[in-house]
């Protein structure tokens, strides 16, 4: 019987190809956030609305979004390779939480036309992304602090969504 460390097993366990193909299934699932954005796109309601100073040129979030993407499914890629699923389940399950919140705000905002249900999905979503932060950090520091970019960029957000609300 070998005396072996069980996170030097995983480690192991979880390298090569199957560390690969699990990396661009978390790229795959977290870019499919994006997909509602193909069928609600801004257009001439969003074109009419009144926006604060602030609101950022239109063609600043798909580069920022792209980044954002990759950053999260590393994140999740990280927590996932350290400690499997079994281990990482919670942390695991409350990020795919907030991706849905991430991916429902377009279907509300451009979709729905509701920068007020946008704006409660999007503090929901915020919250979300603390909490997947915060128990990333129980399996992977480095997870947890490439959240935190995410979070800022939400906030920002959510403080855009918030104004935009109010001046319409």
């Amino acid at each position: 019987m070998r005396n072996e460390n069980p996170t030097e097993h995983q480690k192991h366990r979880h390298s090569g190809r199957s560390s690969v193909a699990m990396f661009i299934i978390f790229l795959v699932l977290c870019f499919s956030a994006a997909l509602p954005g193909a069928f609600f796109i801004p257009g001439e309601w969003y074109a009419s609305l009144a926006k604060p100073s602030f609101n950022p040129p239109n063609w600043i979030f798909g580069p920022v979004w792209t980044i954002l993407y990759t950053v999260m499914a590393t994140a999740v890629w990280l927590v996932w390779r350290k400690d499997g699923f079994k281990q990482s389940a919670a942390a695991i399950f409350v990020f795919f939480q907030q991706l849905v919140l991430n991916a429902l705000w377009t279907v509300l905002f451009f979709g729905m036309h509701s920068p007020k249900f946008a704006l409660i999905d999007i503090t929901l979503l915020w919250i979300a992304i603390l909490v997947t932060a915060f128990e990333f950090r129980n399996h992977s520091r480095p997870a947890a602090f490439l959240m935190v970019p995410y979070l800022l960029w939400v906030s920002f957000a959510l403080l855009l969504n918030f104004f935009i609300w109010r001046l319409n």
